[in-house]
Order: C-alpha cells, then structure tokens, then sequence
C-alpha cells in the first residue's frame, strides 16, 4: 500500500504524459521498447516510479532505427570482423599443426637415411650369402669328384660341369 508521502515519488500516467509530451499508445510503446511494466495501486489505478519515467524518457530520446544503408554498413563490418577473426583462427591453427609436425618429424630425416642404408646392406648381404652358397655347392661337387681308391688314396673322376 502506497502512503502520501510515496505518492510524490510516483507518477500517474497523466503527469508521464505531460512529462514525456507523449499519448497513451506511444508510453506503451515506450514501455515495451524498455521492458517496463506499469504498477497498479489496490484501487487498481496505473502508476510509475521516477526511475521508470526516467529510464522512459531515455527510450523516447534515443535515436530512431537504422536506416537500410547505415544497417547494411553494419552488416558489412561485422562480415568483414567475421573473415578477419576466421583468417587468425585459421592461420593460428596452421602454425601450431605445422609446428608440431616439425617437433614430430624432426628426427626423421636422419631415420630415413639409417633405413636406406640398412636395405642396402641386407642387399649386399643377401648377394654375398647367394655367391658363397654357390661357391658351397661348387666346393661339395668337387669334393664329391674324388673316390676312395686303396690304402687312403683318392682317385678323381669326371666333375659334373652344373653352372648356377
């Protein structure tokens, strides 16, 4: 309930009217526009505090909307804002994946030469292996050739000539 003296700190809607130079329709557009909703006193009578006449006159004041090229600027700069903040993040991201798969590959080089060289080797090694295997063969056919004649002697026959 609302005493006398609280009185003088609220408003009815004629003296906003008065205040603000406006009709009913334009405070309840005000209101919407400031999200303000009346009071109503137990009789049921409309008031508003001083804060809300203030913050009412404040809405009435402030400029009308944008016109379509001033909006289309606006549209246009946040574009603009939205391709730069796409360019960093990009750009940021590239740097720290390429970053990173230096600090990965870092090593690698010095890896893939030891591999090549290795291959080569066992290349090398599988030739050799191949040459005395056939030298192995050639030595048993040799071997082979000579028969035990009498009283420890070795007597040689004809060698298989088989070249691998």
């Amino acid at each position: 309930m609302i005493t006398g003296e609280e009185m003088n700190k609220y408003l009815s809607p004629q003296d906003l009217r008065k205040i603000l130079n406006a009709d009913n329709l334009e405070i309840v557009q005000l209101c919407r526009k400031a999200s303000i909703v009346p009071h109503k006193d137990k009789d049921g009578k409309t008031y508003f505090s001083m804060e809300e006449a203030r913050l009412l006159k404040q809405a009435k004041e402030k400029k009308p909307p944008m016109s379509k090229s001033s909006s289309q600027v606006v549209v246009n700069t946040l574009l603009s804002s939205l391709k730069k903040m796409e360019t960093d993040i990009t750009s940021s991201v590239t740097e720290s994946v390429t970053k990173v798969l230096d600090e990965r590959l870092e090593g690698m080089d010095e890896v893939v030469v030891e591999l090549i060289r290795c291959k080569t080797e066992n290349e090398n090694l599988k030739n050799k292996v191949n040459e005395l295997n056939k030298e192995n063969y050639k030595l048993k056919n040799t071997l082979n050739s000579y028969k035990p004649f009498a009283f420890g002697l070795y007597m040689k026959k004809q060698e298989d000539d088989i070249l691998l």
